[in-house]
């Protein structure tokens, strides 16, 4: 299986944003989409569901957002989503139904499922995060190469050219990263997959699996999951 399809990662009825995915095969496809796709999506939300708030930032009226948090446009933030105390949305930032994004979090050009988890001192730049994907406390994504070089997506005996500078992780649904993690430009993450603590990953992760580190990763089993 080909991890890295968006079919094989995300179920699409778990985002406001399934339209963007149209005619992609790729996730990190929808990078370069994703303001324009706001500004396009966000006039056609019911005024009986959503505030307009300030320039190009529009928020859902039963979401919860805390006086010190930072919402800059263009920007949707969905039903029952909660924006926590200092979080920084930078811009180009789709928050999902029921999504927390926490103490510090910093968001940039990102589309966040539903019931994603950025809940504690996350940075997520230039990535999508799948439904009911979590990132433990410190977790990062890092979404520009040392060398400033477009970013390779390496794993499964192939290498995609994405074409992209600045591109952090595509997680798939159910994705469980441990606290303190970094998740380098390029990471692609199967569906239901643990990664470790304190881990420093690249490449792609397949589905159902523990990374422990890169040259351990176990399939999941009934004993591992408990």
């Amino acid at each position: 299986m080909e991890t890295a399809l968006i079919s094989n990662l995300y179920n699409l009825d778990e985002t406001i944003a399934k339209d963007i995915f149209e005619g992609c095969t790729y996730p990190w496809e929808v990078l370069p989409k994703i303001k324009d796709f706001i500004l396009k999506l966000g006039p056609t939300l019911s005024p009986d569901e959503y505030d307009k708030v300030g320039e190009d930032v529009w928020i859902a009226k039963d979401a919860e957002i805390f006086p010190s948090a930072y919402i800059h446009g263009p920007a949707i933030i969905c039903k029952g989503a909660k924006i926590r105390q200092c979080a920084f949305i930078r811009e180009s930032a789709i928050v999902g139904e029921g999504a927390t994004v926490g103490n510090s979090t910093e968001l940039k050009n990102v589309i966040l499922f539903n019931k994603v988890e950025v809940p504690h001192y996350n940075y997520v730049g230039d990535s999508v995060l799948g439904y009911k994907a979590h990132l433990g406390a410190g977790a990062i994504t890092s979404n520009i190469k040392a060398d400033r070089k477009n970013v390779v997506v390496k794993g499964e005996g192939r290498a995609y050219e994405t074409g992209l500078r600045k591109f952090g992780a595509m997680l798939g649904d159910n994705v469980e990263v441990g606290c303190n993690s970094v998740l380098n430009p390029g990471t692609v993450v199967g569906p239901h997959t643990n990664i470790y603590p304190l881990s420093m990953v690249r490449g792609i992760v397949p589905e159902h699996s523990i990374y422990k580190d890169k040259d351990n990763i176990v399939v999941k089993t009934e004993e591992s999951d408990n």
